[in-house]
């Protein structure tokens, strides 16, 4: 037989269920050949509570041993550093895709415990490492490494462990949610060295990471082409294609991610708005909310938000009785990305008063003892017990029907300010987003998956300049349908009391940016008079200046 056995490298390591051990990693090859990944492995595994052999110890004379370096021959198609359960399920998820990985955590129970679900998720290729070294390592040229960590300086203090030991050409991924700047600080910094790097949203939660996430990856192009099979197979798959696509350069990819999560925002708010005057005002019941929500995810608000609502309202309180939902503290957390989305729009002057709407309402959730109190002071100012639908004479069914018009037309609202948002970044940087695409990768995997995101893509293909998706012909359409019924719905959450400020900020908007005319005009003048700002008149060019205070007292 003309095949020589290579021994690679003694490392500690752990394969699957395995217990840690010393491992000699070692493959046939015929002579011709160079070490891959298609090569048949043997493991040797040595207890690390004895004594390690040399590789003059390991001897056969029927066997030509020579020792290569671990760098020349790799296990690992790709690594994944940080395993929270995120990055154990996306970990697990590109392993079951057919890709071996390699995993590391500093705590290195995580390793195990990850090795644990491998083994016991149907024996997946997962090679868990227990340093920085033996990880990188471990991992084929050009190597790529997902680090999935807490944003800010753990990243930073991840990349520089493990950029000790990677080489030219080598590519980092962060997968968190992270401040754009921070990538594309990153970015240079990586370029100094010779790395490659990718900032990427990961959109699913823990299940969309396990199952098939929506990926958003940005910066370098030479980075996502070399990982782009893996994030082909590993992505959430819809019609038409895999939920991921190369955003654009720099740190295009987390921005997405964020104005993403600013949408998602918004949807939560009017989701819950629409949940409140159901019940504080038409009286529903949660089980009657259980059904009108899976009912309304049968139609044209279908979407995963709606469809886990349903389900939230059905779970019953094992400490006591009724439903869980009605236990929980009004009080909503919320880690960042919503305030970034909300600055940013401020920044570039894009008006997003939905996702601002919904990230005022989660400060004032907060001030939980100040409104119990305030609800005392205000008490004849706010909700009666009475209210409901027999003493204010609601129509049930009529009131459910708005509500879901509302809802509806609050959403395409809050959709239209995130795309505005993007674009106006990308023309800033020069990203030249696919607005289009954006919406196609968000069909699958992500929180803000549904089912109008089809007509969003295709309202971008139609006219990919177009200026706001309200004015789509497909949209304005079902925007004026549905006005009434939208305009009902916050008329009557006004005059019960119940504040609904996603669907008040949805339908100013709407009603301002149909408006060829606004009084801007006076406020315009104003500025003029105490700041000589002056104004534009529109009956001719030029900027003008007028002495407001001293016209005004001749005129008297």
């Amino acid at each position: 037989c003309s095949h020589e056995l290579v021994l690679v490298h003694l490392t500690q390591t752990r394969f699957n269920s395995s217990p840690v051990c010393l491992v000699a990693f070692v493959c046939l090859l015929a002579p011709s050949t160079s070490p891959s990944l298609s090569s048949p492995y043997l493991y040797l595994r040595h207890s690390p509570s004895s004594s390690l052999p040399s590789a003059n110890s390991v001897k056969n004379p029927k066997l030509s041993l020579s020792i290569s370096p671990m760098e020349s021959v790799a296990l690992s198609r790709i690594g994944l550093a940080g395993l929270a359960v995120m990055g154990q399920n996306l970990a697990l998820n590109i392993a079951e895709k057919g890709f071996p990985i390699s995993v590391y955590n500093r705590t290195t129970s995580k390793v195990d415990e990850t090795l644990d679900r491998a083994a016991e998720e149907g024996k997946l290729p997962v090679a868990g490492q227990y340093s920085p070294r033996d990880f990188v390592l471990s991992i084929q040229k050009p190597r790529s490494v997902i680090i999935l960590v807490k944003a800010g300086a753990p990243v930073d203090q991840t990349i520089a462990a493990l950029s000790e030991y990677m080489e030219p050409g080598d590519c980092i991924i962060d997968g968190g949610n992270e401040w754009y700047q921070n990538t594309e600080r990153r970015i240079v910094e990586a370029e100094q060295k010779g790395l490659l790097y990718l900032g990427m949203g990961v959109s699913g939660g823990e299940e969309g990471a396990r199952n098939g996430p929506s990926l958003m990856p940005g910066g370098s192009l030479q980075a996502y082409n070399n990982v782009k099979d893996i994030l082909g197979k590993v992505a959430a798959q819809v019609e038409d294609g895999p939920c991921v696509t190369y955003i654009g350069e720099g740190g295009s990819g987390n921005f997405v991610k964020m104005v993403h999560n600013g949408i998602e925002y918004g949807d939560m708010q009017l989701i819950s708005e629409a949940y409140d005057v159901l019940k504080n005002v038409g009286g529903l019941s949660n089980d009657e909310l259980a059904e009108i929500f899976t009912e309304w995810n049968r139609g044209e608000l279908e979407s995963f938000l709606v469809e886990i609502t349903s389900d939230i309202f059905r779970v019953k309180d094992d400490n006591g009785d009724g439903e869980l939902v009605d236990k929980i503290l009004d009080k909503t957390g919320m880690k960042g990305t919503g305030k970034w989305t909300v600055q940013q729009a401020a920044e570039l002057s894009v008006a997003a008063p939905t996702i601002a709407a919904s990230l005022d309402c989660r400060y004032l959730s907060g001030l939980k003892d100040e409104r119990e109190n305030a609800a005392k002071v205000l008490e004849e100012a706010g909700l009666k017990e009475e209210i409901g639908s027999a003493s204010h004479g609601v129509d049930k069914k009529r009131l459910i029907d708005d509500v879901r018009q509302a809802l509806y037309a609050s959403k395409i609202c809050s959709y239209a300010q995130g795309m505005n948002l993007l674009r106006a970044k990308s023309l800033e940087k020069g990203w030249n987003l696919d607005l289009g695409e954006m919406a196609r990768i968000w069909k699958g995997g992500c929180i803000i998956r549904a089912v109008f995101l089809d007509r969003i893509k295709k309202a971008y293909q139609r006219n990919p300049n177009l200026a706001n998706l309200v004015v789509d012909p497909d949209f304005a359409k079902e925007m004026v349908q549905r006005q009434a019924a939208w305009r009902r719905v916050v008329g009557l959450a006004i005059s019960a009391g119940i504040s609904t400020p996603g669907m008040c900020a949805s339908l100013a908007y709407f009603d301002t940016y149909r408006r060829a005319r606004l009084p801007a005009n006076l406020v315009q003048a104003q500025r003029d008079l105490f700041g000589a700002h002056t104004y534009e008149r529109t009956d001719r060019p030029g900027a003008y200046h007028t002495e407001w205070t001293k016209l005004a007292r001749k005129s008297n």
